[in-house]
């Protein structure tokens, strides 16, 4: 039987061109020693609005208040099948030149130079959103990615279409 996971996650930019980061604990379950953004599951009450799950993994992981994020907005959902789990992901990108407030056990939150970002150990899904993301850009629309792999290899990939209403194009 095929479940759904969804989770939320932000891209948090500072003025300086850093990333907010969190290496993650050893003893997570998810991605242990990897270095990752914020982020976590939605809520029963926060299927329809992951902006919200956002927010709320945001303030819970880094102590940051919504009034303290500018322009915060949907720029990438992912889609990937995990075993018997699909995983769906939001991904909002944002600036705030707030620093954390609190500890968390699920890691340690660093700002990170954007020249940097790729040198560190990340999941492959967050890695390919980044090289993604540092080509084209915050673009008008969001982007949907699917995880696969490359025709006639067993090479994983991302397959990136832009999410646009075709009613509206």
């Amino acid at each position: 039987m095929i479940t759904l996971r969804m989770i939320s996650t932000a891209l948090l930019w500072n003025s300086q061109n850093e990333l907010l980061m969190m290496k993650r604990s050893l003893s997570r379950t998810v991605s242990p020693g990897l270095w990752a953004a914020v982020g976590g599951h939605l809520e029963p009450n926060e299927l329809n609005n992951p902006r919200e799950a956002c927010l709320r993994e945001i303030w819970e992981e880094t102590g940051i208040e919504h009034d303290e994020i500018q322009g915060l907005r949907l720029q990438y959902i992912l889609l990937r099948l995990n075993g018997q789990e699909v995983r769906q992901q939001f991904f909002y990108i944002g600036t705030t030149d707030v620093s954390p407030r609190i500890v968390t056990n699920e890691g340690d939150l660093h700002w990170i130079a954007k020249d940097q970002v790729l040198d560190r150990p990340v999941p492959f899904i967050f890695r390919s959103l980044l090289e993604h993301y540092f080509t084209v850009g915050l673009t008008p629309h969001p982007w949907i990615g699917s995880a696969g792999v490359i025709a006639g290899t067993e090479e994983p990939t991302i397959h990136w279409n832009p999410l646009i209403d075709p009613l509206q194009a």
